[in-house]
Protein backbone atom coordinates (compact mmCIF):
# COMPACT_ATOMS: atom_id res chain seq x y z
CA UNK A 1 0.00 0.00 0.00
CA UNK A 2 3.06 2.04 0.63
CA UNK A 3 4.22 1.96 -2.68
CA UNK A 4 0.95 3.37 -4.32
CA UNK A 5 0.61 6.16 -2.36
CA UNK A 6 4.33 7.11 -3.06
CA UNK A 7 3.52 7.33 -6.84
CA UNK A 8 0.75 9.68 -6.26
CA UNK A 9 2.54 11.65 -4.49
CA UNK A 10 5.35 12.02 -7.03
CA UNK A 11 2.52 11.96 -9.81
CA UNK A 12 1.03 14.96 -7.90
CA UNK A 13 3.91 16.36 -7.98
CA UNK A 14 5.35 15.78 -11.43
CA UNK A 15 2.16 17.08 -12.65
CA UNK A 16 2.42 20.36 -10.16
CA UNK A 17 5.77 21.13 -11.68
CA UNK A 18 4.39 20.70 -15.06
CA UNK A 19 1.72 23.40 -14.45
CA UNK A 20 4.19 25.60 -12.40
CA UNK A 21 6.17 25.81 -16.13
CA UNK A 22 3.72 26.37 -18.18
CA UNK A 23 1.99 29.18 -15.85
CA UNK A 24 5.60 31.01 -16.00
CA UNK A 25 5.97 31.05 -19.61
CA UNK A 26 2.30 31.95 -20.58
CA UNK A 27 3.21 34.62 -19.24
CA UNK A 28 5.86 35.72 -21.78
CA UNK A 29 3.73 33.90 -24.43
CA UNK A 30 0.79 35.13 -26.84
CA UNK A 31 -0.03 31.40 -27.20
CA UNK A 32 -2.04 28.67 -24.35
CA UNK A 33 0.65 26.54 -22.49
CA UNK A 34 -0.84 22.95 -21.96
CA UNK A 35 0.54 20.29 -19.90
CA UNK A 36 -0.38 17.19 -21.23
CA UNK A 37 0.19 13.60 -19.68
CA UNK A 38 2.29 11.59 -21.88
CA UNK A 39 2.19 7.79 -22.29
CA UNK A 40 4.46 7.42 -19.43
CA UNK A 41 2.51 9.09 -17.07
CA UNK A 42 5.11 12.17 -17.27
CA UNK A 43 3.80 15.50 -17.38
CA UNK A 44 5.49 17.69 -19.75
CA UNK A 45 4.29 21.71 -20.71
CA UNK A 46 3.92 22.38 -24.06
CA UNK A 47 3.55 25.64 -25.99
CA UNK A 48 0.65 26.22 -28.62
CA UNK A 49 3.32 28.18 -30.27
CA UNK A 50 5.51 25.20 -31.34
CA UNK A 51 2.38 23.34 -33.60
CA UNK A 52 1.03 24.90 -36.70
CA UNK A 53 -2.08 23.11 -35.08
CA UNK A 54 -2.22 20.53 -32.00
CA UNK A 55 -2.23 16.82 -33.35
CA UNK A 56 -5.52 15.12 -31.92
CA UNK A 57 -3.16 12.56 -30.19
CA UNK A 58 -1.83 15.84 -28.52
CA UNK A 59 -5.25 17.25 -27.46
CA UNK A 60 -6.83 14.28 -26.02
CA UNK A 61 -3.93 13.98 -23.61
CA UNK A 62 -3.98 17.49 -22.47
CA UNK A 63 -4.71 17.56 -19.14
CA UNK A 64 -4.25 21.67 -17.58
CA UNK A 65 -4.43 24.50 -19.92
CA UNK A 66 -3.16 28.45 -19.00
CA UNK A 67 -3.86 30.99 -21.39
CA UNK A 68 -1.09 32.91 -22.78
CA UNK A 69 -0.76 36.70 -20.99
CA UNK A 70 0.63 38.71 -23.91
CA UNK A 71 -1.92 40.47 -26.14
CA UNK A 72 -1.40 42.52 -29.33
CA UNK A 73 -4.72 44.76 -28.08
CA UNK A 74 -3.82 47.78 -26.08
Amino acid sequence: MQLNSTIAVADHAAYMHAVACAERRALHSYFDQHVIEDEDGVYVAIDEGDYNALPMALIDRVVHTVPGAMHDEF
